[in-house]
């Protein structure tokens, strides 16, 4: 689970169901993260309900800090369970890049060396 998981809304009220669905989407997104990152990093989630020519439209905005970077996402849509899994999808895909760009290429072919000497 990240350090610091913040849920909050505006213009909204934040039912137990949306809080449970956010929570299981988005709290063990630390799972994608290189293990170095995982201590200091936290997240922020503002849920946002606007009205515009007679629809309601709901946004997520994503803030996750990570030691030398930070990633912003957001999304709106006409459901906010859909936007929730929208951001978790881009999200997933920037915290990849993230990871592949902070990670040590010498030490992961000494890990790949060693994984195939096992094998």
């Amino acid at each position: 689970m990240l350090q610091k998981f913040e849920v909050s809304g505006v213009h909204t009220i934040i039912n137990e169901q949306l809080h449970k669905y956010v929570n299981k989407k988005l709290g063990r997104i630390d799972k994608y993260l290189p293990r170095q990152s995982r201590q200091s990093a936290h997240m922020e989630v503002r849920l946002k309900e606007e009205k515009q020519a007679g629809k309601k439209l709901y946004t997520c905005d994503i803030t996750l800090y990570l030691p030398h970077e930070t990633i912003k996402m957001s999304e709106t849509t006409l459901n906010m369970f859909a936007a929730v899994d929208i951001v978790h999808a881009k999200l997933k895909q920037q915290v990849e890049r993230y990871k592949q760009s902070h990670t040590d290429a010498k030490r992961q072919r000494r890990l790949f060396a060693r994984r195939k000497l096992a094998l």
